[in-house]
């Protein structure tokens, strides 16, 4: 790291950290990411990056990217179980939505290549942290100690830094489970550009499609009463798969059959952290507040926390950088709570009983002002006025 420039060292080289990277070194900052694994790789599935994502990465210098080895949902509906379209997931008379489907290793590849090669160091399993008035220093498992500004916890909803900014909350299962897998289109003539959810008591299934409407997305959310390992990687069974959606639209059955191989993921969050900050320390994406899936937004808020730090830390130095992540924390800590709440509230909506969907129906078909909120939130101009010393 250079002497004059502020140094920050990132913990964790997922997408939220890799984001933060982009983020800092576009505004002049001396960072570094250090990875525990010997190679940055993501599981192999889809997250969607929603408008306030694809703002974010337009601004990385990524549009391009996003729109070649994305795919743009340009038809997308909830349905009962049956089929029966119940309502638009995104309303056509806005006209055409920034809302990408994105395999998650092709969004990881391209926040690693729009960054210099000396940023990212493999193979750095941090084990312990500490700091002084002046500097804060990472020790990893090699025995190296890496010495910075500030440090960033991107270490996920296991973060190894979480302690050490406040007691680790309790996780909270969500009461189901979700199996991840993806399969090629062309196997079940998927049209391009189509997202479906369908929903019955208790379970939902959704679909979109990736890698530029080559590859297709799924995800079956069940209830369960087991409370299986926080881990987006643990294999599932197939045939489990099918048996929970059987008796669904035949699309789904179709869907399923081409599943060779399925993740299971222990669904829990938990409570939004009452702070995210410690001196020199501050923490990203699922460190600071893991979410449920349901509204899709676990990826871009982490692409949000990516843009207001950097923001926020582009006119700091030495002395005035713990309190710039004071006004990180302040600017996103609410937000993030306030989006955790509503995808907890998604997913009671989306699994309600039989006897609650006309309800869950026309909710669903005046959700888009709820979405709103979320989608037209610009986190740059929002960090920006805080920098000059306004409001968020």
């Amino acid at each position: 790291m250079s002497v004059g420039r502020l140094r920050v060292a990132i913990v964790g080289g997922g997408i939220g950290g890799l984001a933060a990277a982009n983020a800092l070194s576009q505004r002049g900052i001396d960072v570094r990411v250090y990875e525990q694994a010997e190679q940055l790789a993501e599981v192999g599935a889809g997250v969607a990056i929603q408008p306030n994502g694809v703002r974010i990465l337009r601004r990385l210098g990524l549009g391009a990217a996003v729109e070649s080895r994305g795919s743009r949902w340009t038809d997308s509906q909830y349905c009962r179980l049956d089929g029966t379209v119940v309502a638009p997931m995104l309303p056509s008379s806005h006209g055409p939505i920034d809302y990408f489907g994105m395999y998650r290793p092709d969004l990881l590849d391209m926040l690693l290549t729009n960054l210099p090669g000396d940023v990212v160091r493999t193979g750095h399993r941090c084990i312990d942290f500490e700091q002084d008035d002046e500097h804060a220093t990472v020790v990893f498992a090699t025995g190296a100690r890496v010495t910075a500004d500030i440090v960033v916890g991107a270490d996920g909803i296991h973060s190894t830094l979480q302690p050490h900014v406040a007691a680790a909350a309790e996780p909270i299962h969500s009461g189901s489970t979700a199996y991840r897998g993806v399969i090629m289109t062309e196997s079940v003539s998927w049209p391009p550009g189509t997202a479906r959810l369908w929903m019955g008591e208790g379970k939902h299934f959704l679909v979109y499609p990736l890698r530029a409407n080559q590859l297709l997305n799924l995800v079956g959310f069940v209830p369960t009463s087991a409370r299986m390992k926080e881990s987006w990687s643990a294999p599932g069974d197939p045939a489990e798969l099918a048996r929970e959606f059987a008796g669904w639209d035949s699309t789904v059955e179709a869907i399923i059959r081409q599943v060779t191989q399925t993740f299971r993921w222990g669904l829990y969050d938990r409570e939004p952290r009452p702070t995210w900050t410690n001196g020199r320390l501050t923490l990203l994406g699922d460190a600071a507040h893991p979410m449920l899936p349901h509204a899709g937004q676990g990826t871009n808020q982490a692409l949000e926390d990516a843009v207001a730090l950097a923001t926020l830390l582009e006119g700091a130095d030495r002395k005035r950088a713990p309190a710039a992540l004071l006004a990180y924390e302040h600017l996103r800590r609410e937000r993030t709570a306030e989006v955790q709440r509503r995808s907890r509230r998604i997913g009671t909506r989306l699994d309600a009983p039989d006897r609650q969907a006309q309800h869950r129906d026309r909710e669903l078909a005046g959700q888009w002002s709820e979405r709103a909120w979320i989608y037209d939130y610009d986190v740059e101009a929002a960090a920006a006025a805080v920098a000059r010393g306004g409001q968020a």
